[in-house]
Parts: C-alpha cells; structure tokens; sequence
C-alpha cells in the first residue's frame, strides 16, 4: 500500500504562505497517519494582485503543470484563487481539464485541482449554503470572487476586504489580527466563516480559535486545499486543530 506522496503546487512567485500553511498541515496529520508526503512547487510571476497581472500569471500555469509532471507528484494544485476567479464564472474546471492535458501529454498520472475549485468543494463538504468571508483583496475583485461562489450555489451573506494590492504584504498579515476582524463580520444565521478567502493571507493559527469562539464551522482556502488533496488521494482526512472541513 502506498505510504508516501509529492504534493506539487503552483506557486506565484511572491507568495509565501502556500509553501508552508499546506506542509504545516498535512506534517500535523503524519502523527495521526502512516502517509507521508514531501513538496514541490513551480512559480509563476507576480506581484501585484491586480486583474492583469493575474491573466499574466495565469499564462504561465501549464509550464508549471509540465515542471511538476516530470517529478511525478501524486497530486497538482494552483496556490491563487483570485487569479482563477477572476478570469470568469466556474473558470477553475477549464484551468483543470487544461492541467489534465498537460499531465497525459508528459506521460504523468498526477490528479489536478485549483485552491478555486478546493474552496468550493470544501464548503460543499462542509454542507454550505450561506457563507461570510474575509479576503485581502481590492473591492472589485473581491466581487468576483464572492460572484463565483454564488453562482456554484452558495450564498456570500457578508463579505470583508482589506484592499492590500501588494502580494508580499498580505503574506506578512498577522493571522491572529483575524480573530478581531471576524468580529466585524456578519456571521448571523450562515453555515460556515471563510476566516481567509486568499491562499496568502495566513490563517491557520487561527481557524480553530475562531471556530470554537463562534462555535460554527469556520475554514479558509488553504484548509480547504489540504482537504481537496487528501480527498483526490483518496485518503482519511481527519487532522484537527484546522477547522471543521479537516476533522
């Protein structure tokens, strides 16, 4: 039985958060669990988290598909969800079938996913119909995004941006400031809190903090990416401590 796995993430290049939020993760599982897992990344140019800059980036995705075909990593997954969202309504099956290519023409068997597609399924895990979230980003793409997520079913009640356009900043975000945002949130009568909406912004020190205080799910992108992996791997993925999507 297989016990060890590469996790591959495409990575734009000044993100610093995915690198260490999805290992944290999945090494707090390794004391629960036989697998183990190592890492690998391609990056894609980026630094300001603007629409073109995002198409730009989104440009280079396949050449990162091809780089993490030839290591053979079990499973592949973007690390911007904006960059997905922002390009049109259920844009992130187009950018997978694409990954799928990529994967067969370079002789790999690797499943795909984007951190778009994962938050999407970890909230249709969680059973989600109404939502509250909080992102970094701009006003206009956060409208976006809280656009995409209602068209796959599921209604944003509340929604937070911060408006920091440069990338290395969101990464240098303290999460425990999110325990005080959430309290600006409106988290009446919803399902679940996406505490952090963007694979940047960090969150993980505080998803069950949060989670306990309001006492309703509460999850972020990069939970809900280590969900997605564990699932396309067909494998357990009870390791609490990161919000309800990972017990």
């Amino acid at each position: 039985m297989k016990t060890y796995y590469r996790i591959g993430q495409i990575v734009p290049s000044s993100n610093t958060t995915m690198e260490t939020e999805i290992p944290a993760m999945l090494r707090a599982r390794e004391a629960l669990h036989p697998e183990r897992f190592t890492f690998h990344s391609s990056r894609m140019r980026m630094h300001k988290v603007t629409p073109e800059e995002l198409a730009n980036m989104n440009r280079e995705g396949l050449r990162c598909a091809a780089e993490l075909a030839d290591a053979r990593v079990d499973v592949m997954s973007t690390a911007c969800l904006v960059a997905i969202m922002a390009q049109g309504l259920g844009y992130h099956r187009q950018v997978e079938e694409d990954f799928r290519r990529i994967v067969s023409e370079n002789g790999a068997d690797a499943r795909v996913m984007t951190s778009a597609g994962a938050l999407i399924h970890g909230l249709k895990k969680l059973k989600a119909k109404k939502i509250s979230l909080m992102a970094p980003y701009m006003k206009p793409l956060t409208a976006k995004v809280v656009a995409y997520i209602e068209s796959e079913g599921i209604e944003v009640v509340d929604s937070i941006c911060f408006e920091i356009p440069d990338n290395l900043e969101v990464g240098r975000r303290d999460p425990m400031q999110l325990l005080d945002d959430v309290k600006k949130l409106n988290t009446a009568n919803v399902d679940v809190v996406v505490l952090s909406a963007c694979v940047q912004m960090q969150s993980i020190p505080a998803l069950q903090i949060a989670q306990d205080r309001l006492g309703i799910p509460v999850t972020s992108t990069s939970a809900c990416t280590t969900r997605n992996m564990l699932d396309l791997l067909g494998l357990e993925a009870a390791t609490p401590g990161y919000g309800q999507v990972l017990v």
